[in-house]
């Protein structure tokens, strides 16, 4: 029996809008900077105050299919060793978003391992979310954050700097492509 939460039934929003979200973020990080720069920022704001409301939905559900397809790797990566995703990805990044409490509120940490849980799964993280209602103010960074950290660990597993941000891109290449 299908689920509502089913992948197939969902938006897959603007994913290279998130993913280039997620890739400055990596970047600033391995660039050395622990705090985005004015510039950069700026461009953030802007681009994001000139979505709208469609706009902000689509980037919202593009991270979520972000969260689901690194999840979806980090699923066959595991499985490949006989290991549970779930169970070496989800205390990690939850340690992880506890030690971030400027801009993630322990109230949105179970949300955020839901998310990733129900990717994890084979679930449409959005999907799942929309079951409790609409985003709330307070799991928008932490929603970006947990991308971030998932791309991040994918990055550290594989020992390269991009292969996250490439899996993406060579999946969306190839989809363009069908």
């Amino acid at each position: 029996m299908s689920s509502p939460c089913d992948p197939q039934h969902s938006p897959a929003g603007d994913v290279g809008a998130a993913l280039l979200m997620i890739d400055s973020r990596l970047k600033g990080i391995h660039d050395g900077r622990t705090e985005t720069d004015p510039e950069t920022q700026a461009l953030v704001e802007q681009f994001t105050a000139s979505m709208g409301p469609d706009g902000a939905d689509d980037l919202l559900d593009g991270a979520c299919t972000l969260i689901y397809m690194f999840m979806t790797w980090l699923r066959k990566a595991h499985e490949a060793h006989d290991k549970d995703v779930i169970e070496y990805v989800v205390p990690n990044l939850v340690a992880t978003l506890r030690m971030m409490p400027k801009s993630v509120r322990p109230e949105a940490i179970p949300t955020m391992a839901g998310l990733v849980i129900a990717a994890g799964t084979g679930l449409s993280p959005n999907l799942w979310r929309k079951q409790y209602g609409d985003w709330t103010e307070v799991e928008l960074n932490p929603l970006e954050a947990t991308a971030f950290l998932l791309a991040e660990h994918i990055n550290r597993i594989t020992d390269d700097p991009d292969f996250a941000t490439r899996v993406i891109t060579d999946a969306l290449s190839s989809a363009d492509e069908d």
